[in-house]
């Protein structure tokens, strides 16, 4: 295997060399669940699914740990406004979570650890960072502990920092802090917080800081040295620094290789719940089937944002519907051969291995799915079942590693056996071969054909506008 990875420590692509031959640790940071899941937090899941997936593919046993952070400042603040229990709080929107991981065909990780079930692995750590001069209590009494970052010279080198650079760190008080920089490893409880979100340590009884956990849990499952780490571009500072940082501190060489994803932007800005600019899944789910939303995760590269704008869900409908009715297509032509297929069995062009093996280059790969499907196509149409066959598994081979083949089993009754699904399908060829000949019309400059066409289009309650990219249809609203 050749694959080679965009290391965000070094900020260079680097050959995966896996600590264990054969083998992958992965530890994605996962849902700190305040409130439901959007697109966003979507997008990490599926990039970290398909590596999953690629790695295997590649032979390799993945460990793969994706955590849940069900306790935290914004947890309880929430309950609080919810009137309900911190723990049940986060425990209604860790189910929402795994819904929609569910919904995209996210594969469960081998291990989902809840922060509130490794306080005690939490506690040892802090302890060996004070024994080794890297921590402190609080001298204000509060019961906080904090890591100091002028002990560890080579803080700031994973986002390549200067510690004067740095903004102080927004975690806690800063009276109880040597530098303003310094973060909470352990938060003391506080007067009014309920006596369920804390548990005794030697510094009093109070909850772990949120960098802390990871380390813990990542340590915990995958071992004081793993392979990769990933998470979204907005965790690499202050949270995978400061995670690197306590780690390497304590003693453990932690992880070898850094990945972060990209965001899902809308007018440019980061999605998130503080601008109000979320897409829940929820309403996404409502406009497009979930495989057309793993679709449009998937089909950028991870390191590239994607841009929501008008019209996004319904172009990536229209790329996903082409892979799967030349699948449907197949399958009806060739039978059980194709449906029942081995997919591990099947070798993948060797473009498409070589746009994975180059940093995960989904782009390039999904280029290669969508000419196979032409010629796959092609080949039904000319009676090559041979041909057509060989197009039937390579296209479900390829889209099975992106999470997105039309017969596997999680998208049935979804996409292709939704009665609801199969009418859109039907529709727009219908209305496709209308617009073709309405285009055609206009180019013969016969207008009169092109206007009659789209008026009756609009009396069959069809919306056509016409746009740089082509006519786009859509089914008018009814009042």
């Amino acid at each position: 295997m050749s694959l080679r990875l965009f290391d965000s420590a070094t900020r260079q692509v680097r050959d995966f060399v896996p600590l264990v031959p054969g083998q992958a640790g992965v530890y994605v940071c996962g849902a700190t669940p305040q409130s439901g899941p959007h697109i966003g937090h979507m997008r990490s899941a599926v990039v970290f699914d398909v590596l999953q997936r690629w790695l295997e593919r590649s032979g390799y046993r993945v460990t793969l740990v994706r955590n849940v952070t069900d306790i935290d400042d914004k947890i309880l603040a929430k309950s609080v406004e919810a009137g309900v229990p911190w723990w049940q709080h986060a425990l209604t929107f860790e189910r929402e979570f795994a819904a929609a991981y569910d919904s995209v065909n996210v594969t469960p990780p081998t291990y989902e650890p809840r922060a509130t079930g490794h306080v005690t692995d939490m506690v040892d750590l802090i302890q060996r960072l004070v024994d080794a001069g890297h921590a402190y209590p609080a001298a204000d009494g509060s019961g906080d502990v904090y890591f100091d970052v002028r002990s560890w010279a080579q803080y700031g080198e994973l986002t390549n920092q200067g510690l004067d650079d740095m903004e102080p760190a927004g975690d806690a008080d800063p009276r109880g802090k040597r530098d303003p920089r310094d973060f909470a490893l352990w938060k003391g409880a506080k007067a009014g917080e309920p006596a369920t979100a804390s548990w005794p340590t030697p510094w009093g009884r109070g909850r772990p800081g949120w960098h802390l956990e990871c380390s813990a849990m990542a340590t915990r499952y995958l071992g004081p040295e793993f392979d990769i780490h990933g998470g979204g571009l907005d965790l690499r500072f202050p949270h995978h620094e400061n995670e690197q940082a306590q780690s390497r501190a304590a003693g453990d060489p932690f992880s070898r290789y850094w990945m972060h994803n990209a965001w899902v932007v809308q007018s440019g800005e980061k999605m998130s719940k503080s601008l109000g600019n979320t897409m829940s899944m929820e309403a996404l789910t409502r406009q497009v089937p979930a495989v057309v939303v793993r679709y449009l995760l998937t089909t950028p590269h991870y390191r590239s944002n994607i841009e929501i704008v008008d019209g996004s869900l319904e172009e990536a409908r229209t790329a996903y519907e082409r892979i799967e009715n030349f699948v449907v297509r197949a399958a009806e032509v060739l039978g059980a051969v194709v449906t029942d297929a081995a997919l591990a069995d099947v070798a993948l062009p060797q473009g498409f291995v070589d746009a994975m093996d180059d940093d995960l280059g989904t782009p390039a790969a999904v280029a290669v799915l969508h000419e196979t499907v032409r010629a796959g196509n092609s080949a039904l149409a000319a009676d090559d079942k041979d041909g057509a066959l060989t197009a039937a598994l390579a296209v479900r081979a390829m889209a099975d590693v992106l999470g997105v083949d039309p017969l596997d089993p999680h998208w049935r009754g979804t996409v292709g056996g939704r009665a609801e699904d199969r009418l859109r399908t039907a529709l727009d060829a219908l209305v496709r071969s209308e617009l073709d000949a309405r285009t055609a019309a206009r180019a013969a400059k016969d207008f009169a054909t092109a206007d009659a066409i789209r008026t009756r289009l609009s009396a069959a309650g069809i919306t056509v506008e016409d746009t740089p990219g082509g006519a786009r249809w859509t089914l008018e609203e009814k009042a």
